[in-house]
């Protein structure tokens, strides 16, 4: 997180107060979450970290869902009824909707996946299989924070 220059003192104290709030949330974190066998236990700054990456998906992902959401409402206004339209016209306006639809529903997706992982994280449930109930594993956590099944289970999905 970025913080302005011009920031003032009480901004430093509100970040100050937050950071540790998130530091002993972060503690208490680190000893619920469950990790592989041959894994070592979360630590604070590793939970800290995952929790800033999900927050900055979350972000990411608004920003990208406003953008598509704007962008097919342009669409659709200025396409109006089509009547003067040749074929060609036609088709390259209902690829670029289509388009824009598929970009703002993969947006909403990622987004609702984020929010589910961070829910997760502060239910102290983060990291747990969705199918199997297995340890997910910390690396792959790390790689890829929203992921909810574990490598096995997420290859078995990947196949069917």
């Amino acid at each position: 997180m970025t913080t302005s220059s011009t920031a003032g003192p009480r901004s430093t104290t509100k970040k100050a107060a937050g950071t540790t709030t998130n530091r002993t949330s972060a503690r208490k974190l680190a000893e619920q979450l469950r990790v592989k066998d041959d894994e070592s236990p979360w630590s604070e700054d590793e939970i800290s970290e995952v929790r800033g990456v999900l927050l900055e998906e979350i972000e990411q992902h608004r920003v990208e869902l406003k953008l598509a959401e704007d962008e097919l409402d342009d669409l659709l206004r200025a396409s109006g009824d089509g009547s003067g339209d040749d074929q060609a016209d036609a088709g390259a306006k209902t690829a670029e909707r289509e388009h824009e639809i598929s970009v703002a529903a993969n947006a909403r997706a990622s987004l609702r996946q984020a929010e589910h992982a961070l829910e997760q994280l502060e239910a102290g449930t983060y990291g747990i299989c969705e199918n199997c109930g297995n340890p997910i594993g910390k690396l792959r956590l790390q790689a890829r924070p929203r992921a909810t099944l574990c490598m096995t289970c997420q290859e078995k999905q990947d196949r069917h």
